[in-house]
């Protein structure tokens, strides 16, 4: 007898797990994957700038330094988002994500714990205009949660950013 074969969102938040590996932030370890007609297109993760140092290299987190909440004051992180990442590498590449759907996966870097990996609104932002379709994100119960990036946008022209129920921080 065989194992369940594993569904489609399942083995690609696998993979964004993987990636999250890779990540340099002392607070959460994110990865993201963009996939486009069944094929990763993009990866990202959290970390600085190419060719600067990151918070491990530091040996401190700079929001944390100055004790700022998480969800606020992003200006002052040293990294660059895992779903920011993933969206400039394909940027960088030539590859277009119109259609495409981004996964992303998240944890403790302490406990290895999963969190729920909503994006923060500037990320939100960037996944509409590349013109995403899905966006499946984990849970902190080891689940996920799939959103329509057309919603996203539904609910910010009927309301306003403020009133997004899903959000990170």
């Amino acid at each position: 007898m065989t194992a369940p074969r594993i569904s489609k969102d399942g083995y690609y938040l696998g993979i964004a797990k993987e990636v999250a590996r890779r990540s340099t932030c002392f607070r959460r370890s994110i990865g993201a994957i963009i996939v486009r007609h069944d094929q990763i297109i993009s990866t990202g993760y959290v970390g600085a700038p190419r060719k600067t140092r990151d918070s491990m290299e530091h040996g401190f987190c700079l929001r944390d330094r100055l004790n700022i909440p998480h969800g606020q004051r992003y200006e002052l992180c040293r990294s660059v988002h895992a779903e920011q990442n993933a969206i400039i590498n394909a940027a960088r590449a030539g590859v277009s994500l119109l259609g495409g759907d981004m996964y992303i996966f998240g944890s403790s870097p302490e406990s290895g714990a999963a969190i729920s990996a909503f994006p923060c609104f500037i990320c939100k932002k960037m996944i509409i205009n590349a013109g995403l379709n899905r966006v499946i994100c984990s849970t902190a119960d080891g689940k996920h949660m799939v959103f329509t990036v057309e919603d996203w946008a539904k609910a910010w022209r009927e309301g306003d950013i403020l009133d997004d129920t899903h959000q990170y921080g």
